[in-house]
């Protein structure tokens, strides 16, 4: 019932039922309190001055008539107005909230009140005020993040090259390697912004083509199978047995599956095990990178994807990467119409990481 044509339904129905019962109403108003004369009156002032009579009728038909208007209009007036301040009450604090958002003040909420619509609208409102505060909550953690990272390599060749000059240093190979090193750090957190920026613009070139993404997640699964040796890490695959047939990017989807795998390896401690298996339906692909690493605490899975995101920041950049890894490892697979998961019980209990991408299972002749 609480909704805003309901409301002005019954307004409506209640000034139509106004003026049709008004007649009725004056009527019985008028003779109850003896605005008319009486019937043996009526027959005196017929039989006396009957235009007289009819005078007087009109007079107080006239008078009464105008009277009620009147309050009639003010009742009206004052139920207009306080109907119009009910309704009216939460438009005007959605225009607070819009001009207090085009001033920046983004924790700006309004109250959810009104019609079934309008607190609908606030709600909406209200939804789009959090996430934009979020978004200008990451703009402003990812600047920060940004300056934070190209400021370490930056000082270190500034201050080597600084060093050079004071002749602290020699300029023999081992330094140039040094140095080489940290310019290679830089071009490569550039590189993943700049292809991070095109993804989120939407702008991410994709070379799609028809290709058989087990065989792609099987070449891929096999790279890392020496690297899990030395680390003494169990390294496990489990494909499905006919080809799986998707129009994609193959370059880019091995990107994104290296990042999990990376990720996998870097935080999988010896003695582990990390299994790379890929299960299919008629219409979808899994492709699913399970460890039994350092697991990911509940309260931080929702922001796992986030730039520069580490759920230990106290761990070496240097081993870790940029930070951005798994935020275009998302980004490539929601440019290709999949979507990227991950789950973990919790700290020390592993997690697993789970592509989706729309494809087509051939099975064997």
């Amino acid at each position: 019932m609480n909704r805003l044509w309901v409301w002005i339904s019954l307004l409506i129905i209640g000034v139509v039922l106004i003026v049709a019962l008004f007649p009725i109403v004056y009527r019985v108003v008028t003779t109850s309190l003896g605005l008319f004369p009486k019937p043996e009156e009526r027959v005196q002032f017929d039989q006396r001055d009957p235009n007289r009579y009819r005078d007087i009728i009109e007079r107080r038909t006239w008078s009464n008539l105008s009277r009620t208007l009147v309050v009639g209009a003010i009742l009206g007036l004052i139920a207009g107005v306080l109907l119009t301040r009910t309704l009216v009450a939460p438009l005007r604090q959605l225009e607070q909230g819009a001009k207090a958002i085009s001033r920046r003040q983004l924790d700006f909420r309004v109250p959810e009140k009104g019609s079934l619509e309008v607190r609908s609208v606030a709600r909406s409102f209200n939804q789009m005020a959090a996430e934009l505060e979020r978004q200008e909550s990451l703009r402003r953690n990812m600047l920060a993040d940004v300056t934070h990272e190209l400021r370490h390599p930056v000082h270190i060749l500034q201050g080597s090259l600084q060093a050079i000059l004071d002749n602290v240093y020699q300029l023999d190979m081992t330094e140039i390697n040094r140095l080489l090193d940290q310019t290679q750090n830089l071009a490569a957190l550039l590189d993943d912004l700049h292809e991070l920026a095109l993804a989120e613009a939407h702008e991410l070139p994709l070379d799609c083509q028809d290709t058989d993404l087990r065989q792609l997640v099987s070449m891929t699964a096999e790279m890392y199978r020496s690297l899990a040796a030395m680390k003494s890490i169990e390294f496990q695959t489990e494909l499905p047995p006919s080809r799986v047939i998707c129009h994609v990017d193959a370059s880019r989807i091995r990107q994104s599956l290296q990042n999990l795998i990376n990720n996998a390896l870097q935080y999988t401690p010896e003695g582990g095990e990390i299994r790379v298996a890929m299960t299919c339906s008629p219409e979808t692909v899994a492709i699913c990178v399970k460890d039994t690493g350092s697991g990911i605490a509940p309260d931080n899975l929702s922001r796992f994807f986030d730039r520069f995101y580490r759920e230990d920041s106290s761990r070496n950049r240097q081993l870790l990467g940029t930070g951005l890894g798994l935020a275009i490892a998302q980004a490539i697979i929601q440019a290709h119409g999949g979507e990227i998961k991950v789950e973990s019980a919790g700290v020390n209990r592993g997690s697993s990481f789970t592509i989706e991408l729309p494809c087509e299972v051939l099975k064997p002749a």
